[in-house]
């Protein structure tokens, strides 16, 4: 609990650490933070820190936090040493957050400080995490239909409790942040480590806001890249491989007794070249699919056995 309140007054308050992995952000995170401390500033009852981690940026962006660092003792920077990616960067801000609550939010304006309130209020309510869920997103159509295949896919990759949305913009008490922490595997995916720990996860209504400025720096492939990592978290893929090679090779069993059958009951039956042709490629297909899916696999243990770092950090400020 911070004391800041109690020398007002009006008794110890929470912390709550707002962590922001940031990337090419240098014209708005003064603006995120700044309007951040405004709406904690109206709220009752809780102080506020800000861990600003820098993504390798090719712009200004950790000049930009370390003059907010310089101008308000609550916030504290780091900048890493590559682009190692946004939920890299959360896990490195979680690692230096010290609230009672850790609040994750984007660097963009998108997701906006005004709702902050209603996130923390619904947490109130004695929840480990609570999603932000937007009444309309206002991403673009590549961003949607990702987000639409995140939302149907992750629930059955990862169990997360019915009926539940994941977003981009949440809060975890410090508890689920201590067990995060611990995960120290290259490719983290902070929603899965989060549905790892607790299943009080609740929804709270909120606003979607545009873009200040620019693009998302998600191309196509950092996005598959981002829904990969959903393979270190589960096994269903390998069960559903294992389903469909069981399946097929029912199917294929069948059809062999079904095409002897045949045979015996009309001999002068002419086999069929283009359907053979037709099932080896759809066999050799299957083959490959499944050897690419344990692939996967296999690479992610192979770089985690070699250490591939989570994050490196080049650069601290009020850390």
């Amino acid at each position: 609990m911070s004391t800041t309140d109690a020398r007002e007054g009006r008794g110890p308050s929470r912390l709550v650490s707002v962590v922001i992995s940031c990337y090419n952000s240098e014209r708005t995170i003064r603006e995120v933070v700044e309007l951040s401390m405004a709406e904690f500033a109206r709220m009752d009852g809780y102080d506020c820190e800000f861990v600003l981690v820098d993504d390798c940026s090719s712009d200004r962006t950790f000049e930009v936090i370390r003059q907010l660092a310089d101008e308000h003792p609550n916030v504290r920077g780091a900048s890493l040493m590559r682009n190692f990616g946004q939920h890299n960067g959360l896990m490195c801000a979680m690692h230096f957050a010290q609230g009672d609550y850790v609040l994750g939010m984007d660097d963009d304006l998108q997701t906006h400080p005004s709702q902050i309130p209603a996130l923390i209020k619904r947490m109130e309510e004695g929840f480990d995490l609570v999603y932000g869920c937007y009444r309309e997103s206002l991403n673009g159509s590549l961003k949607r239909f990702t987000s639409w295949l995140n939302k149907v896919t992750s629930n059955k990759l990862l169990g997360r409790p019915e009926g539940i949305r994941a977003s981009n913009f949440w809060v975890i008490s410090s508890q689920v942040k201590d067990q995060v922490i611990r995960y120290a595997n290259y490719n983290p995916n902070v929603d899965a480590l989060f549905t790892r720990m607790t299943r009080r996860v609740a929804n709270v209504t909120i606003e979607h806001h545009q873009r200040a400025y620019g693009s998302s720096g998600y191309t196509l492939a950092k996005l598959v890249r981002l829904w990969l990592a959903y393979f270190n978290y589960t096994v269903v893929p390998l069960r559903i491989v294992s389903a469909v090679g069981v399946i097929t090779a029912g199917v294929g069993f069948f059809a062999g007794v079904v095409t002897v059958v045949r045979k015996v009951l009309n001999p002068g039956m002419m086999a069929g070249w283009a359907s053979t042709i037709c099932v080896l490629l759809f066999f050799f297909g299957l083959v490959l699919l499944t050897l690419g899916v344990i692939g996967e696999y296999l690479g992610n243990i192979v770089l985690s056995i070699n250490s591939t770092p989570q994050f490196i950090v080049r650069d601290k400020v009020n850390l």
